[in-house]
């Protein structure tokens, strides 16, 4: 597509003035006007010519097939043109779909023979299928007269998972500090309940671990060494309603809590631990088998990108009744969800009362943060002072919800989404250690 630039227009538009006084004072001289829009147009015509052609311009992306949601990514692209002269200055826009932050357009200067490349800065903040529509770019004549542009559709589909590369850089950040449940053998030695062997007592050692009957035949102190159990189920439970499927920090919470899930995942695979999951929303979703091995992570990476967001509210009887009468063995279950009052809770509380006579419960949920700016915010105005009083109401039945929870035996963590997976992780380690599965 060509066109006529602002310049071309405000050049245009400079001779009206003229032409509109030769038409009152000196109507014969009319052929000055009709000369003035003549050569304009031919100057115009002159830079389109001049300037590089449209069917010599060629453009493409290749981004790579993975994005990691709320991972900065680049998308390369190349542009250049076949032959003909080359614009001084051209200016590229890459189309995407609502997967795909918006990407400010680019403004180049300068070619390395006849092509150009350059990235586009991208962010995923959902997940699912990214598109790519279309690379758009348009450059001037040499007169900055005519503008041309040509939009070069692309097609290209990529896949946006849960971030697992941040799962894999945390998880080698967690396990070069020497984390309690490593992946030696010889690291789980101390802690947990299952006997592993019998050895001299030594200082620093527990008194509680004394085996006074096997000292008394041997006539040496021995103490009794312990490794942590394994085996053990983990099920992570997803509510994909409405309430997870909004953002937090400009992240779905949905993502925010898979994120976290993987990283735990990945620690207790890793552990000899078994893990699956499963999700729900107004009916129960996707679920898998109980998997084992670190190659299950895979498995469990795939699953989890397969998990959509919905707008329908969470049924929390049928998903949690369906989940456990699917699990034959005690587990522990980690809910991912949130509620907005007492009223909107009282059915969810009734289901995980039911649960929580079998397996262990972890209600995993994140800090309501703009409540408590809410009642952090300076009382300035009758407004504010009433958004804080509601507020307040809301983080006061939030806390009745969690108390009521607690008393049912459920795990509740609460905590901002920076540090919901560490968190997550150091409460499973706690868990393993007290031998509550």
């Amino acid at each position: 597509m060509t066109y006529p630039t602002p310049r071309a227009i405000w050049l245009m538009a400079a001779g009206v003035p003229v032409m509109l006084a030769i038409a009152i004072l000196a109507p014969d001289l009319w052929v000055l006007a009709g000369a003035w829009i003549t050569g304009v147009s031919g100057l115009i015509l002159a830079d389109a010519v001049l300037g590089a052609r449209l069917s010599a311009l060629f453009a493409g992306a290749d981004p790579p097939p993975v994005f990691y949601i709320d991972g900065p990514d680049t998308i390369p692209v190349r542009i250049g043109f076949t032959d003909g002269p080359l614009p001084a200055r051209i200016e590229a826009r890459l189309d995407a779909n609502d997967r795909l932050a918006d990407m400010p357009a680019r403004t180049l200067r300068g070619f390395d023979g006849r092509t150009r490349d350059f990235a586009f800065d991208t962010v995923p903040v959902r997940r699912g299928e990214a598109r790519l529509e279309a690379l758009s770019v348009r450059w001037t004549g040499p007169l900055g007269l005519a503008g041309k542009q040509r939009r070069t559709p692309l097609g290209i589909r990529i896949k946006v998972t849960p971030n697992t590369r941040w799962v894999k850089d945390e998880a080698v950040r967690l396990y070069a500090r020497d984390a309690d449940f490593g992946i030696k053998m010889q690291e789980d030695r101390g802690d947990g309940s299952e006997f592993d062997a019998l050895r001299e007592f030594t200082s620093g050692m527990d008194r509680r671990a004394i085996d006074w009957k096997h000292s008394a035949r041997h006539r040496v102190l021995l103490a009794k060494e312990f490794r942590t159990e394994r085996n053990h189920n983990i099920v992570f439970a997803f509510d994909t309603g409405r309430l997870m499927s909004e953002p937090l920090g400009g992240v779905p919470k949905i993502d925010r809590a898979i994120n976290a899930a993987l990283l735990l995942a990945y620690v207790s695979l890793r552990s000899g631990d078994r893990v699956g999951l499963c999700s729900f929303d107004a009916r129960p979703g996707l679920a898998t088998n109980i998997l084992s091995g670190p190659s299950a992570f895979v498995h469990l990476q795939s699953m989890a990108a397969e998990l959509d967001y919905s707008a329908n509210e969470a049924n929390y009887t049928l998903a949690l009744s369906d989940l456990g009468s699917r699990l034959e063995r005690r587990s522990l279950i980690i809910l991912f969800t949130d509620f907005v009052d007492t009223v909107s809770s009282e059915l969810m509380l009734e289901s995980l009362a039911r649960l929580t006579n079998r397996h262990l419960v972890i209600f995993a949920t994140f800090h309501d943060a703009a409540l408590e700016a809410m009642v952090d915010a300076p009382p300035e105005s009758p407004e504010a002072i009433s958004r804080a009083v509601i507020a307040d109401t809301l983080l006061s039945e939030r806390d009745l919800v969690f108390r009521r929870l607690q008393r049912l035996g459920v795990q509740v963590l609460e905590t901002d989404p920076a540090r919901f997976g560490p968190s997550l992780i150091s409460r499973y380690l706690e868990i393993k250690r007290r031998d509550m599965l």
